[in-house]
C-alpha cells in the first residue's frame, strides 16, 4: 500500500525529511551527475529529488501512482507531476532516458508489471535509478518515516528483482545512516554520521540506492497463440453428417 501523497510532502517539510532529502539528493545527483540532453521521469514520490535536474533535463516529468494521490509541482510555472496507473504507464515505448524510482517499489502492488512498464518506457540505452528502504536499516524499522512502509530489500533482493525484469544492476550506493529521529544534535551531524557510515558499518544505511540499465539482448517475445477450426475428414462407410470440426493450438506466425 502506497503512503498517501500529503504525509510524504509533510515529511520532506520536517526537519528529518530535509535532512534525508539532502543526503539522498547528494548521492543521486553524485550518480547523474550530467543529465543534459535527456528525458528525465520520476516515477512514486520523487519530486524532492528531481529540482536539480530542472534547468538541465531536455524534458522532466514526475508521474505519482493512483494508490499515493498526487500533488502540484513544482510550486511556480509550469505543473510537470500527473497521476496515473502505475502498472499501465500513459507513455510512449522508449521515451525516456533516465527514470528516477522512489516510494515507488517498496509500496507497489505489482512489481514485477510495474518494472516491465518501466522497462518498455526506456530508451534502449536507458538507466533506471531505484531508491528503497535498506531491510538491515534502521529507517525501515520504524513507522514515523515513509522508509517505515511498505517492503524493504536486501542488496541480494533488489539485484534479483532486477536481473529477472531484464535490468543489468550496476554496485549499489548505500545511504542515509544517520538514526531516523528528530532529535537537533543529532540531525546537525547527520554528514558526520554518513561519513562515519560508509566506513564503519556500510551495511546498516537506511536506504539503498542502484542504477540499472536496461538490458535489450535479453528480451524474449512472448509468442501469442490463437485457434484454428480444422475440418476432421470422415471415416469410410461412415454415414453422412454435418462437417466437424475440432479446436487446436497453433502458434502466430509472426510473417501473417
Amino acid at each position: 500500500m502506497y503512503v498517501d501523497v500529503v504525509d510524504l510532502r509533510n515529511f520532506y517539510t520536517s526537519h528529518l525529511g530535509k535532512v534525508a532529502q539532502r543526503t539522498v539528493r547528494k548521492q543521486i545527483r553524485s550518480i547523474w551527475s550530467d543529465v543534459r540532453s535527456c528525458a528525465v521521469l520520476g516515477l512514486g514520490y520523487s519530486v524532492p529529488f528531481l529540482t536539480p535536474f530542472r534547468q538541465e533535463a531536455e524534458r522532466l516529468v514526475a508521474l505519482m501512482p493512483a494508490g499515493q494521490g498526487v500533488t502540484r509541482w513544482p510550486d511556480e510555472g509550469p505543473g510537470l507531476s500527473a497521476l496515473v496507473d502505475d502498472v499501465t504507464l500513459p507513455l510512449p515505448d522508449s521515451s525516456f532516458d533516465r527514470i528516477l524510482l522512489t516510494h515507488a517499489i517498496e509500496n507497489a502492488e505489482s512489481v514485477r508489471p510495474l518494472l516491465r512498464d518501466i522497462w518498455r518506457v526506456l530508451t534502449p540505452e536507458g538507466r533506471l535509478m531505484v531508491v528503497v528502504p535498506n531491510r538491515r536499516g534502521l529507517w525501515a524499522s520504524t513507522e514515523r518515516t515513509p522508509f517505515g512502509h511498505g517492503r524493504p530489500y536486501s542488496r541480494f533482493q533488489l539485484n534479483r528483482l532486477l536481473n529477472e525484469c531484464m535490468f543489468a544492476p550496476g554496485n549499489p550506493t548505500m545511504s542515509l545512516y544517520v538514526p531516523p529521529f528528530s532529535w537537533r544534535f543529532m540531525l546537525k551531524s547527520a554528514e558526520a554520521w554518513e561519513r562515519t557510515g560508509h566506513w564503519v558499518w556500510p551495511g546498516f544505511s537506511g536506504i539503498i540506492i542502484i542504477e540499472a540499465t536496461k538490458r535489450v539482448y535479453g528480451a524474449t517475445p512472448v509468442q501469442a497463440k490463437r485457434r484454428l477450426l480444422r475440418p476432421v475428414p470422415l471415416r469410410l462407410g461412415a454415414p453422412a453428417a454435418q462437417p466437424q470440426t475440432r479446436s487446436v493450438e497453433e502458434p502466430l506466425n509472426p510473417h501473417d
